[in-house]
């Protein structure tokens, strides 16, 4: 894992060339990486094992077939954990990728400031689509050339395609102008609260059972 060739017990190194540059990981010292002479140690199983030279704590690591972390650099010296890097390592990503919100995407539509009726319609029932599927939608319009000049004409229609999808989704603020162009970012209803006008749903959302009807009274 942490010594690029061979490991002992056969469990394979950890591979530093697959890392991304953008991996939070990288960061961490470990083994050969960690520049204290001395570190404080502790074992697999959390005991504090004292104060030790670098290479002989890392020696030890490797007798358990393990690495040599520092988990806490600022300390005096360092305390360095003896662990399976690659399996702290996977655990935390499964953390993280259990922490996001599952489907939720982002979808743009973009307008224009002369949108034909026809096209408007249309980039609202994509809109209306996105936000059925329980996607944010970014509206965007963009001016060209003297268009700046009449920038009330692009809020105009972005206020017409919020009010025709003002009961598929919510702005999370009000249109704002940056730059060119004109933005807005939707937030879909709750499922049971959409009712599209221009898009036509494949199949109907499933509706909550309705409450039981106590029996007559005989």
């Amino acid at each position: 894992m942490a010594l690029p060739s061979s490991s002992p017990g056969g469990r394979p190194p950890y591979n530093r060339d697959n890392r991304r540059n953008n991996d939070p990981f990288a960061a961490i010292r470990r083994n050969m990486r960690i520049k204290s002479l001395q570190v404080r140690v502790i074992s697999p199983e959390g005991r504090q094992l004292g104060i030790m030279d670098t290479p002989k704590a890392i020696a030890l690591a490797l007798q358990f077939n393990l690495d040599l972390v520092e988990v806490a650099a600022a300390a005096v010296p360092p305390v360095c954990r003896i662990m399976d890097f690659g399996k702290y390592v996977y655990e935390e990503q499964k953390k993280h990728a259990h922490s996001k919100p599952a489907g939720a995407k982002l979808k743009e539509i973009e307008f224009t400031v002369r949108i034909e009726k026809g096209d408007f319609i249309t980039k609202v029932r994509h809109a209306e689509e996105f936000l059925d599927h329980g996607n944010k939608v970014k509206l965007r319009l963009k001016f060209r050339g003297r268009e700046m000049a009449h920038t009330e004409m692009g809020f105009e229609v972005m206020k017409r395609a919020l009010t025709d999808l003002e009961t598929m989704g919510t702005p999370d603020s009000p249109p704002k102008l940056n730059g060119k162009q004109i933005n807005v970012m939707l937030s879909p209803l709750p499922v049971n609260k959409r009712k599209p006008k221009f898009h036509v749903r494949e199949h109907a959302p499933a509706q909550p059972p309705a409450p039981a009807t106590p029996p007559a009274a005989s």
